[in-house]
């Protein structure tokens, strides 16, 4: 059965069941988000109970990809998604609809270049002429873009693969490429498979990853009050990342099957405070420009405005200084 005639199906049973009752029957509420640790607020959020609390019909759909999530979303099979900045930004040129509703975590370290040392690399400028592995249209294409510049090393001078996110880790231990960029936890999953060859090159602060709750106009329209609710289960959410790490930390081990060590790690990489702030608006504007450069859209594609990508009013009315960065 499709994600869309689920969703669809769940919506028409409560409407009917509200119909008949006329009580105040919760409309299922749909959330695609892709797996790793910058969804934590979404799993403290489902895992304790707080979305149930705040009165939320809410179901999760798991995703591999912020991109995959996005997809969902504008094909009309939830209600929201999450996702990097660069995914929405790509996807604004076909849907300007789409909206931020909150950041749910930023981190320069999310995404990572790990290589295969019998590859001969050693050095970021060890990487030219090699066979550099990433997903395509992603925040990790997107990183490893910024990457390359950053080292002075020219695009043409590597041989770029794109792969689904699952296979970039496997592609690596059978020699099939050199290189992967890659988010986290698919990162420490491909240093696993490679054991002693494996090589993380260094990771300088290139890219500020915006890690997204993402809606649309419509949805914002008609279902604001439900949209308040989400927000505020995800600053109870943000509270308990706060005052219990520990406990934080061990539901993102069991989430993502990782050990103690690993799961604490990947936290510490990790900023859970929800908000929007003026970053998220410059980061938007310079991946709007590059997937036009990079071929994403049309090459004379209109450029969005980034400030319209955001919707601020609904996460100002819960906490107003999250906020006043955006002018």
């Amino acid at each position: 059965m499709s994600h869309f005639f689920t969703y669809r199906m769940r919506r028409w049973i409560a409407l009917i069941l509200l119909s008949a009752s006329g009580n105040a029957l919760a409309v299922p509420l749909n959330l695609a988000v892709s797996g790793g640790p910058v969804s934590l607020l979404v799993y403290a959020a489902e895992e304790n109970g707080y979305f149930k609390s705040e009165g939320l019909d809410m179901h999760l759909m798991e995703c591999s990809s912020g991109r995959t999530c996005l997809k969902l979303l504008t094909d009309g099979a939830v209600d929201l998604a999450t996702a990097a900045d660069v995914v929405v930004a790509i996807s604004s040129f076909a849907r300007p609809d789409l909206t931020i509703l909150g950041t749910l975590s930023t981190s320069s370290h999310q995404i990572k270049l790990i290589a295969r040392r019998s590859a001969g690399i050693a050095l970021p400028d060890q990487v030219r002429g090699k066979r550099l592995a990433t997903v395509q249209g992603t925040s990790a294409q997107y990183f490893l873009d910024s990457w390359l510049l950053f080292h002075g090393i020219e695009s043409t001078m590597v041989r770029h693969v794109y792969l689904t996110p699952d296979a970039l880790g496997q592609a690596l231990q059978r020699k099939e490429v050199d290189a992967v960029a890659i988010w986290e936890p698919l990162a420490s999953q491909a240093v696993q498979l490679l054991g002693d060859d494996a090589l993380a090159l260094p990771n300088p602060r290139v890219y500020t990853q915006h890690f997204n709750l993402v809606g649309t106009q419509k949805g914002v329209q008609s279902r604001r009050t439900d949209l308040q609710k989400v927000l505020r289960a995800l600053v109870r959410a943000q509270q308990f990342i706060r005052e219990q790490p520990e406990a934080a930390m061990q539901m993102l081990a069991r989430k993502l099957n990782l050990d103690s060590t690993a799961a604490q790690l990947q936290m510490k990489e990790q900023d859970y405070r929800l908000r929007l702030d003026q970053s998220l608006v410059t980061t938007l504007s310079s991946q709007l420009r590059w997937a036009v450069r990079e071929g994403h859209v049309k090459s004379d594609a209109v450029l969005p405005n980034s400030l319209r990508l955001i919707e601020t009013s609904l996460l100002r009315e819960l906490i107003p200084t999250s906020v006043d960065a955006i002018k």
